[in-house]
């Protein structure tokens, strides 16, 4: 517990400050929900619960959202000051920030998961632990603590009482989830995002709209291959800890449609969103308008949790469309219900095609760069000029092709790989990791590139 509160400070300095509040605060409104006499007790206990989680992730997360929207539609010029950093500088005599409101690292993260805990406790579905570390131990787990997956305590809690165990099996596996996670950030990630995709996005309209395009596919390599590499390493560090922390993708790119895409994209998150949010809602019991309303209320605050802009708000609300669109369109197309290869291929192709459009919001830092992308895409597409330019960046462009190789590569050959690798000896290993060190030490950008699910 205090190894992964120093872990903590290490990224987030005095946050962890608020982090143990949230931890103490939950234990003690769990436990009260539990003995609970009445109903209604337990009620105003949860929604005090969920009041705090998400009253300090709006305050942290949105506030500049909300400043922002008022003084654009009031014309008014409020200024965003931190008031808890300005209460605690008045007790303590601190020197804490309090012109700008700083983003806790994993705020989204643990909010969920502590909220998770309170609302299972309250539905029946676990016991409150019986001692503060305990719960301590859980929300702080340092392998996911910062960046997912979301854990809910009937997954985690339980394993806490077993003994420490670690087979030939499990050790190799958690080193292929290791080095396959920094392979995909270091490797890939972070090379094609330093040497293109960052600087497309940056200023749209000084590159053609070719390169553009490039630029859209390149980003959802490189979140694809960032995230899931920082969710590998956490769950092959848990692992070597002795814990079994539930999958957070699945091949994503190889959906056949947008409802599969979000079953195999961030799982954690999507089932959490639909066991705490789109069920509570009233899911698909009342009719189909209402499913359809529920559909899109929920990846509408599921882009406002990615964060507090209208960019998110509208790749939330495009995700939502798509969702509702294919509900429709799988009651009529022949391609939907086919199993040939051919329509697979049709299926798979324009799921990733509409994923990428939508990452033109979930990536532009500002509504001026989202349109000047799609300027450039509709008015400077010069065919003519694509040869040159595949020629001008085919160090990027082959990264990009061995990591959507490597992603759409069969299952059952990366399980053969990763066999090989678990059932070779010792000494194999050490000389494989060896390697790979040695390989990602070469292609290493010049400065560290934070993990790129940090920011939310």
């Amino acid at each position: 517990f205090f190894v992964s509160l120093f872990f903590y400070y290490k990224t987030s300095g005095d946050f962890y400050i608020l982090l143990l509040l949230s931890t103490v605060w939950d234990f003690y409104i769990g436990r009260a929900i539990y003995r609970g006499k009445t109903h209604n007790r337990k009620k105003w206990l949860i929604a005090l619960s969920v009041f705090l989680n998400l009253g300090v992730l709006f305050y942290y997360k949105y506030a500049y959202f909300v400043v922002d929207t008022i003084n654009y539609l009031a014309g008014t010029q409020l200024k965003v000051v931190d008031y808890f950093a300005l209460l605690a500088n008045d007790i303590s005599g601190g020197n804490f920030t309090v012109n700008k409101i700083i983003l806790p690292v994993g705020i989204s993260f643990y909010t969920f998961q502590t909220i998770s805990y309170s609302v299972d406790i309250y539905r029946g579905k676990i016991k409150p632990l019986d001692r503060l570390i305990d719960f301590g131990f859980y929300v702080t787990f340092f392998p996911q603590l910062v960046a997912g997956p979301i854990v809910r305590a009937n997954e985690f809690v339980p394993q806490m009482a077993l003994k420490y165990q670690l087979n030939k099996q499990e050790f190799g596996q958690a080193l292929v989830l290791i080095l396959q996670g920094l392979l995909k950030k270091m490797f890939i990630g972070d090379y094609i995002a330093v040497n293109f995709v960052d600087r497309v996005f940056s200023n749209p309209m000084t590159y053609s709209g070719f390169e553009n395009i490039m630029a859209i596919f390149g980003y959802s390599l490189q979140v694809y291959v960032d995230f899931s590499g920082y969710t590998d390493i956490a769950i092959g560090l848990a692992l070597l800890l002795g814990y079994r922390l539930p999958a957070n993708f699945n091949s994503p790119y190889k959906a056949q449609n947008v409802g599969e895409f979000w079953k195999r994209w961030h799982i954690s998150l999507s089932t959490w969103l639909k066991d705490y949010l789109y069920i509570p809602l009233g899911g698909n019991k009342h009719g189909e308008f209402r499913t359809n309303i529920n559909l899109m209320a929920t990846m509408l605050l599921g882009g406002l949790w990615h964060g507090s802009s209208w960019q998110f708000v509208i790749w939330g609300g495009l995700n939502g469309i798509g969702l509702v669109f294919y509900k429709y369109w799988k009651r009529i197309s022949p391609w939907a219900k086919s199993s040939h290869w051919g329509a697979k291929l049709y299926g798979i192709a324009l799921t990733f095609l509409f994923i990428s459009f939508t990452r033109i919001w979930f990536r532009s830092e500002t509504m001026h760069n989202a349109n000047a992308m799609l300027y450039q895409i509709s008015h400077s597409l010069d065919f003519s000029l694509i040869p040159t330019m595949i020629v001008a960046y085919k160090g990027v462009f082959s990264i990009m092709l061995l990591g959507f190789i490597a992603h759409w590569f069969p299952s059952k050959a990366k399980s053969s790989y990763q066999n090989w690798f678990i059932n070779s000896p010792i000494w194999a290993k050490l000389a494989i990791v060896v390697i790979a060190v040695f390989a990602i030490y070469q292609v290493r950008t010049s400065e560290l590139q934070p993990f790129i699910y940090f920011q939310f």
